[in-house]
């Protein structure tokens, strides 16, 4: 199955995207945003997350569709960066009708970046909920991967972390595609050669050449790649999409299918420490999908988050005393 035209989330039908970020505190925001009200539902696989109306996108609950969803930095404070999204989509009459009243529905997930090397903290305000407005308004069908949004103070382990996204065009015309902000306490590299953990799923020419699997065994107790351990200092937050119709029920089953992309590039994943969560939207209109399509819709949607999360690295910049991927092992 090949990329779509951008190997981005975008090239989902009705998807756009919008980051905006803070470069003295290091921090950003990342929206994705549904051009018209999208399905949506989540799912959270880590012990330490941090979110906001992620209970509405439960099935049986009344809303089923969203304007937007945010993956921002800040910690708790960056939760109020849906507040600034919510700002813009209101000034523009979006939202869910209660009466003659309009609600938009923004859910929301953060990664840390509050301890980044480097940083400047506020002296006021919190800068997230301009970031909030900023990012939406500069929302499209094109956007910069590696140190950009929600990945701006972002670590992957012991490297540089950050935003990225792929997309997949299935045989029958159907697109999926993934966006995640990379934060994780675990490593998306082999400890003893740096080659990553999901290598084999890289379509042809999208990840620079992997160092070659070293002889020896390698230690499945070694634990040198990931990060210091911090609790709640650590997440790696996504959106998948896909125009294929679904439903509540299913868009969450999609959810859960896509957080297997997660586990194949990370390693280890959904910790106590990581607060892993994955948002799903669908598009389209129709019937929803029916078990057989909606494997195959899943299954893309976990290789993409697979790739997105290479991608983040690959596209990464050293900050803060964190390498890139392409410093510490780009000369294979």
């Amino acid at each position: 199955m090949p990329a779509g035209p951008r190997n981005l989330i975008t090239d989902v039908p009705g998807i756009l995207v919008g980051q905006a970020e803070d470069r003295d505190a290091i921090t950003g925001t990342t929206v994705v945003v549904a051009e018209a009200p999208a399905i949506a539902a989540v799912d959270v696989r880590g012990g330490a997350p941090g979110s906001r109306e992620t209970e509405l996108l439960r099935p049986g609950n009344l809303v089923e569709r969203v304007d937007a969803i945010v993956l921002s930095g800040g910690s708790g404070f960056g939760l109020d960066a849906a507040s600034g999204t919510m700002d813009w989509l209101a000034a523009r009459g979006r939202g869910f009708a209660v009466g003659k009243a309009r609600v938009p529905i923004v859910p929301a997930a953060i990664l840390f970046d509050l301890n980044f090397p480097g940083r400047t903290h506020w002296s006021a305000e919190p800068p997230h909920r301009r970031l909030g407005r900023e990012a939406i308004a500069a929302a499209g069908r094109d956007f910069a991967l590696g140190n950009t949004g929600a990945g701006l103070g972002a670590k992957a382990g012991r490297l540089k972390g950050g935003v990225g996204s792929a997309s997949l065009r299935l045989a029958d015309g159907i697109t999926v595609g993934a966006i995640v902000a990379v934060n994780c306490c675990g490593s998306v590299v082999r400890p003893d050669c740096g080659r990553f953990w999901a290598a084999e799923l890289a379509l042809p020419g999208e990840t620079p050449p992997q160092p070659a699997i070293p002889d020896a065994p390698l230690d499945l107790d070694d634990f040198s790649a990931c990060g210091d351990g911090l609790v709640g200092a650590n997440t790696t937050i996504a959106v998948v999409a896909t125009d294929a119709p679904l439903d509540k029920s299913a868009c969450l089953r999609f959810a859960m299918m896509a957080q297997d992309g997660l586990a194949r590039a990370i390693r280890p994943a959904h910790t106590p420490l990581d607060g892993d969560t994955v948002f799903a939207l669908s598009t389209g209109a129709g019937a929803t999908a029916d078990p057989a399509r909606l494997t195959r819709l899943g299954n893309a949607a976990a290789d993409c988050l697979s790739r997105a999360i290479m991608r983040a690295i690959v596209a990464a910049e050293p900050l803060g005393g964190y390498p890139s991927w392409r410093e510490r092992w780009g000369g294979a």
